[in-house]
């Protein structure tokens, strides 16, 4: 039975195309919105591609195709069955990508609205097929190879004009295909993304794009460095995410500072209390560790890396947290120090029973020389050892630096 729905539907289309209308089309283009569950229940009847195909040749190719498409998707999603849902909206998008490579950059609202439905849809398939016992991510693999296209079709605009141009969508789809790859923990496939930008040099700066495809962006370059250990450009990527970042985008900002704040703790700057309470989560996490750092408290810190294990290896941060472990016998040594009234020589025993009580019961008196040195050669102290007096000499100014004004803190991770 014919739809009157439909033939409004397409006059819609039509009206957008023509007056390049970008947010309008990706409006209607919409398979969770309520003009198309309206326009599938009025067909009444079992939707096929077959039953659509009299509407074949009412708009100009490939505008008739995409809104048979569109209706296969929406009556998809509205029966639940997210999987076919994902295969229409792969095929809707290889049909805009024909449109789209020889336009200007008025589509691009479009093409991130269709982009980002087909992610959720591959989420939304992936689940339902571990559901059925098949494996987790083959269609957000998929959805991230079809991505991939439409990065490619906004790197080579080099007829619009640059106001114009599809260019603008590059940093967009690029966070889109980088999501994607940290969804299946494919990462080592960003390499591929990052070296395609280096090689289009006409690319505009990141500084002229939009704010939120610099903050995404950002964002991952950040986590990919972190996870490869470039700690500096790390913390420098993230805080630039963090300070561009929406005020209201409380998940964002939470996203971000769970790797921000240990990194800032390796340079000294503990997060404010005032800060962790704006993030219980992350206060829940860090507290104990921030803590036992202010205080030198080796056991509660070991107790944390104990009691948080599980979830900080599966957010990558336990060998991190892990090393940050050094502060906190900083801070024990620091103590130390201090109860010695800040004398320039203080016996290695002196440090060896602050370590026994602070619940290193098996450590001998070698061991807890050799982690003095590690702390002088690590820049948290300043001295040096005299073995053979089994004395440690240190510095009358600045004995222990702030752990700020040490050179190349992060290098000292490697």
């Amino acid at each position: 039975m014919a739809s009157q729905k439909f033939s409004v539907f397409l006059t819609q289309l039509a009206a957008s195309l023509r007056e390049e209308k970008g947010p309008e089309l990706a409006y209607l283009l919409k398979p969770t919105s309520e003009h198309g569950k309206a326009l599938v229940k009025d067909f009444r009847g079992n939707i096929t591609r077959q039953s659509l195909s009299h509407y074949e040749g009412s708009l100009e190719s490939p505008w008739d195709e995409i809104a048979i498409q569109y209706v296969l998707v929406v009556n998809h999603c509205g029966k639940k069955r997210a999987t076919e849902a994902f295969k229409e909206q792969c095929t809707l998008l290889s049909l805009f990508l024909r449109f789209f490579a020889t336009n200007s950059g008025w589509t691009l609202p479009a093409l991130f609205s269709i982009l980002r439905d087909l992610r959720d849809l591959a989420f939304d398939a992936d689940l339902e097929g571990v559901s059925n016992g098949q494996e987790g991510t083959a269609s957000m693999e998929e959805a991230a190879r079809i991505i991939m296209k439409a990065f490619s079709n906004c790197v080579t605009d080099r007829q619009s004009p640059i106001q114009e141009s599809r260019k603008w969508g590059v940093y967009y789809v690029v966070g889109l295909i980088l999501k994607c790859y940290f969804r299946v923990k494919r990462i080592s496939l960003s390499k591929n993304i990052l070296r395609a930008i280096e090689a289009n040099p006409d690319i505009p700066p990141l500084s002229q794009y939009p704010r939120a495809h610099q903050v995404t962006y950002r964002y991952y370059i950040g986590m990919l460095s972190f996870l490869s250990e470039d700690f500096a450009k790390a913390e420098q990527e993230l805080t630039q995410a963090f300070y561009n970042c929406y005020t209201g985008a409380h998940s964002n900002h939470e996203r971000v500072l769970t790797y921000l704040i240990p990194l800032r703790m390796f340079r000294g700057h503990l997060p404010s209390k005032e800060l962790l309470q704006r993030f219980p989560v992350l206060e829940d996490l860090y507290s104990p560790f921030i803590h036992a750092i202010r205080t030198g408290d080796i056991r509660t810190y070991d107790a944390s890396l104990d009691r948080f294990e599980r979830r900080l290896v599966d957010l990558n941060l336990w060998l991190t947290l892990e090393r940050a472990r050094e502060l906190c016998i900083r801070g024990l040594f620091r103590r130390v120090w201090i109860a010695a009234e800040k004398s320039t020589r203080i016996p290695i025993s002196m440090f060896h029973a602050a370590l026994l009580i602070a619940g290193q019961e098996e450590m001998t008196a070698e061991e807890a020389e050799c982690l003095v040195a590690n702390m002088v050669y690590k820049g948290f102290m300043r001295g040096y050892i005299s073995h053979e007096k089994q004395m440690v000499v240190i510095a009358k100014t600045d004995a222990f630096p702030r752990l700020a004004d040490r050179p190349a803190p992060f290098a000292m991770l490697q």
